[in-house]
């Protein structure tokens, strides 16, 4: 990991209740550039809801979410994913009677330059746009190794190839950050090792902070260089992989008294 600075990702105090249930209260984490940070938690800890936050899909009730030192208060879920954060969901959200190309170009839709019209002329800008956006998404794909996919129906893609055309669509709006919700959910272990190298080679290809969910401790374990813990929407616990490992509270919390 590269040397740390400024955070890309500030949380403060951050809390959210529907009616008279606090989901989550008081959360503070720092994620840096070119950092893997997990967030995990046992059922029901809250951690969905972070993410939610963290995308505006859910407004918090108190507290302070920065990205790379931009106040997201007001921002809703379109103007986030345009600031810098994407995200994965536990179940896959592919368009599935789509090729697997245009499911990337899906995500470029931030970043075209034409509008309706040039798209009903087929104008020169157009036609230029179409072309860029294609060999970017071609690009993603290839480090997926999913190019020679590139015309198949996502739909009819193999479970861990749909993973790893949701991390590329993500990766095709530009984020800063990375949200990653269970992505080795229904994985066999050698899928969940391939995934495992690829997030430490999107991390390092470019250069963006990855915040993950994960109930796979191997994974979490082995890729993630600081860790949240979260139990029912209160931290319990931050640092190392070590030091999660041997935390007393967070071993009660999962596996109880």
């Amino acid at each position: 990991m590269s040397e740390k600075k400024n955070p890309i990702l500030e949380v403060h105090d951050l809390g959210i209740d529907f009616g008279g249930l606090t989901a989550v209260n008081d959360l503070n984490l720092e994620v840096y550039p070119d950092q893997i940070y997990g967030l995990i938690g046992p059922n029901g800890a809250g951690k969905t809801t972070v993410f939610n936050m963290l995308t505006k899909v859910y407004q918090p009730t108190r507290g302070t979410i920065k990205l790379d030192g931009q106040d997201m208060a007001k921002l809703n879920p379109v103007e986030a994913n345009m600031a810098g954060v994407a995200r994965t969901f536990q179940n896959i959200r592919l368009f599935m009677n789509m090729s697997v190309l245009d499911n990337v170009k899906t995500g470029m839709g931030n970043s075209t330059k034409y509008g309706f019209m040039d798209a009903m002329l087929r104008t020169p800008k157009f036609r230029s746009e179409e072309k860029r956006t294609t060999d970017e998404a071609m690009d993603l794909l290839k480090l997926f190794e999913l190019d020679q996919e590139a015309d198949t129906l996502a739909g009819n893609l193999p479970y861990g190839a749909q993973r790893r055309l949701e991390i590329a669509r993500a990766l095709a709006t530009h984020p800063k950050l990375l949200l990653l919700d269970e992505p080795a959910a229904g994985m066999n272990p050698q899928e969940t090792e391939d995934l495992m190298a690829m997030i430490r080679k999107v991390r390092d290809h470019f250069h963006i902070a990855i915040l993950l969910i994960e109930h796979d401790m191997r994974l979490v374990m082995g890729i993630c260089e600081q860790i949240t813990v979260l139990n029912y929407g209160m931290l319990l616990a931050q640092g190392t992989p070590a030091e999660i490992q041997s935390n007393k509270e967070v071993i009660k919390a999962y596996i109880g008294d």
